[in-house]
């Protein structure tokens, strides 16, 4: 299996689908699936009605179709659910996950990926987000039941996940030590969360390969440990231009007038010292045109990674309110995107794009009260007792403050939960009447994906993104 030329990003939230992964991998290049939210994004579409009956034929090749078939008719609504009308619950997540929210994690990531690879032979990868770990472990087993071929992860320091992989590919229980802020620092027992195949005796008959795995870094550095320390089998290089959450500045946060983080030399990655590992690797971060992909080349990586045009191509899964407000915006010149370091909970940055009537607009922030239902970017803590907590500054302040937290750290901080998944078109209804608003990330460059849309259209295709970035430099594209 040679490596890919370009990969397509693993953009968070079903930005990055099924349908745009599809597009890519059979262009001959590696098309990514998002894996993150990805059991309520399966409720959710079921919810919407299912109109076209992919996620049913999905099922019907799901190796356990009593428990698909269970699942797909307690959510599925015929016809879909009335605009007015809530999406319905899942569980929230938590260290020792429920048996329905193990179900809905695998069948999830399996439909996702096993759609994407329909109908062609070409590559398909999922992307996870490390710092989101409680549903990591089900996740996985499920694209790996749908033969995924890559899993690439980031935002955090993935050095348990190539063992992780060796294990599920046996079909053997594994675990995973979580991350866990500690009222005690002198506290060292291990938090971990575990899953085993063995507890779906109709899933462990199914012959499994174990995907490569890509971590995602932003310096030489985690790069060299993960190589030392595990089996991982290459990188993608991402640089702070990137969308969506970015590592922190190396050397203490400062910011710009503008309130931004502030990025230097230090945060320069040594590509020498990649090329010397030894492993494939990939740039990311602005690398989305023909020069820049040759310039990669010549600095020894295996390709690029690029994101933000597939982001906001006709196949991508922004709804098409967003693609409108973004292409009007970038065809004008005029949209800005900025790095806030408050947005997420994770402590990341994230970059967002002002976009009227999104969660961007401080009176839209405002106006939206604080709830905490889907509660993927949770922090765990240890409380009083011993116990184990979740908490999150984008929660209602009281109930932080219960929590142990400080008002301080619930200053400007955003729901990413509520908001990706409504930039997606599965806003949830609160009373009837409150719509949760969007919101939109994008790399920084994203007015330049302008050059995609020819002078008679109003959208572009994830081929015209491919052609606009390899040019001649192709790979072989197979049949749909």
């Amino acid at each position: 299996m040679s490596e890919p030329l370009l990969i397509q990003g693993g953009m968070g939230v079903a930005v990055s689908n099924w349908k745009l992964a599809r597009a890519v991998s059979a262009e001959g290049h590696l098309g990514v699936v998002s894996g993150t939210m990805i059991d309520n994004v399966l409720v959710r579409r079921l919810q919407d009605g299912d109109h076209f009956g992919d996620i049913k034929r999905a099922v019907a090749n799901f190796p356990d179709r009593i428990m698909a078939e269970r699942i797909y008719r307690r959510y599925h609504i015929s016809g879909g659910k009335a605009a007015d009308s809530p999406y319905r619950s899942i569980p929230m997540h938590s260290v020792k996950l429920s048996r329905e929210a193990e179900e809905l994690l695998i069948l999830g990531s399996f439909v996702e990926v096993f759609l994407a690879k329909e109908g062609h032979s070409g590559l398909v990868g999922i992307n996870f987000l490390e710092k989101i770990q409680l549903p990591t472990l089900p996740s996985i087993y499920g694209a790996m039941l749908a033969g995924v071929d890559y899993l690439l992860m980031g935002a955090g320091i993935p050095r348990q996940i190539p063992e992780v992989l060796d294990t599920l590919a046996e079909h053997r229980p594994v675990s995973l030590r979580l991350n866990v802020e500690r009222c005690d620092p002198t506290t060292s027992e291990e938090v971990s969360t575990y899953f085993s195949p063995e507890d779906f005796p109709h899933l462990i008959q199914s012959h499994l390969t174990r995907p490569k795995f890509i971590a995602i870094v932003s310096s030489s550095t985690l790069a060299e440990m993960l190589a030392k320390k595990s089996k991982v089998d290459g990188f993608v290089i991402e640089n702070h231009l990137a969308g969506g959450h970015n590592a922190p500045p190396r050397g203490g946060l400062k910011l710009d007038e503008k309130g931004e983080p502030i990025y230097g030399k230090r945060d320069l990655v040594d590509l020498g010292k990649i090329r010397a590992l030894g492993l494939p690797f990939w740039l990311a971060g602005g690398y989305d045109s023909e020069g820049m992909l040759e310039e990669a080349l010549s600095q020894g990586a295996s390709g690029v990674q690029v994101g933000t045009p597939f982001a906001f191509c006709r196949e991508s899964g922004f709804s098409d309110d967003v693609k409108k407000l973004v292409l009007q915006g970038v065809q004008a010149g005029d949209l800005s995107v900025s790095t806030e370091v408050l947005a997420s909970s994770s402590n990341y940055p994230f970059k967002v794009v002002s976009l009227p009537g999104t969660l961007s607009e401080k009176a839209t922030y405002e106006s939206r009260e604080r709830t905490c239902d889907l509660g993927y970017l949770r922090t765990l803590y240890v409380k009083s007792d011993g116990s184990i907590g979740y908490r999150c500054p984008g929660e209602p302040v009281a109930n932080f403050l219960k929590k142990g937290g400080t008002k301080e750290d619930t200053a400007g901080r955003k729901c990413l939960c509520n908001g990706l998944l409504s930039a997606v078109g599965y806003a949830q209804v609160r009373r009837g009447t409150y719509v949760e608003k969007a919101l939109v990330t994008a790399g920084v460059s994203v007015n330049e994906i302008a050059r995609y849309l020819a002078p008679d259209q109003t959208s572009y295709s994830a081929r015209d993104v491919i052609e606009g970035v390899v040019g001649n430099l192709r790979r072989p594209r197979y049949v749909l």
